[in-house]
């Protein structure tokens, strides 16, 4: 065979050999890309990690390096207020919020629970911790139906006639039963018999609740009669109003009853009744 007819031969030794190296090269770029090992390499030493699954490369990819994940943010302290919020009128015209203290109580409590329900209203509950603790269900059914869960204090006492000691013990117990029942602490806190001074506001915004007060009382826990719990409501309904009323702390049964004559006349006089968004 002539001298030039064997260079075709050599030239395509060469073009197989450098295929054959550019593949082994590719193949060991792509193992090293996706984290498979390649064929033949070590295995893990014994121990946990050599039981631990291995991640599929489209997990691998997915899963976000710790220092590039989102931040936790808190829901941010509200301001020490001076006074409490009396009126809403930033939730919409002709609105109005329905308030009950006191509770939770299986007595009276479920049977205003219904009645929101069968009217499709939410409403706002300040619970007592020490009713709280025992009435657990009540405060998820609370939650369940959209309504606000708020701070009344453990005991209901005059917090202004407390040291600052006592008043923060009132009131931090009562946020952490609400969040261990809840997951979630209170935004909102009243004063027990609406008395509020300078460390309830300060404790109250340390424990990141507002304080509300209200607008129209209806003092049905003096019992005064289901008629004039009706007209005390009716009389003082307008745009922002936040009525009072109580669901325990003595016979509420003229609360139920009033709420259930007052209620259908406020929606068919074209008010709609809501409660404040949860601050994020």
């Amino acid at each position: 065979m002539k001298k030039d007819e064997k260079q075709p031969g050599r030239r395509t030794l060469l073009r197989v050999g450098a295929c054959l190296g550019a593949a082994a090269t590719l193949r060991l770029l792509t193992a090293e890309d996706t984290g498979v090992p390649e064929t033949g390499a070590a295995r893990p030493a014994a121990g946990p990690q050599a039981a631990a699954p291995r991640l599929k490369s489209t997990a691998y990819r997915l899963a976000p390096m710790t220092g590039e994940a989102p931040a936790q943010y808190r829901t941010a302290l509200p301001p020490v207020r001076r006074r409490p919020f009396l009126r809403m009128p930033q939730l919409g015209p002709d609105t109005m919020v329905l308030t009950f203290d006191d509770g939770p109580d299986p007595r009276y409590t479920p049977q205003i629970l219904r009645t929101l329900r069968e009217f499709d209203v939410r409403a706002m509950f300040f619970v007592c911790g020490e009713m709280a603790t025992d009435n657990r269900d009540l405060l998820r059914e609370m939650r369940d139906d959209g309504h606000v869960v708020g701070n009344h204090s453990w005991t209901h006492p005059l917090l202004i006639k407390m040291s600052w000691a006592a008043v923060r013990d009132e009131m931090t117990r009562t946020s952490e039963v609400i969040d261990e029942v809840l997951g979630e602490r209170p935004q909102w806190f009243r004063a027990p018999y609406g008395a509020w001074n300078r460390n309830s506001f300060e404790i109250g915004a340390e424990l990141g609740m507002e304080p509300m007060g209200w607008t129209v009382d209806t003092l049905d826990w003096t019992t005064p009669g289901t008629p004039t719990i009706v007209r005390r409501v009716l009389a003082g309904a307008a745009p922002g109003v936040v009525v009072l009323s109580h669901d325990a702390g003595g016979d509420r049964s003229q609360s139920v009853a009033a709420l259930r004559t007052y209620l259908p006349r406020l929606l068919t006089a074209g008010y709609t009744l809501r409660v404040p968004p949860k601050r994020r």
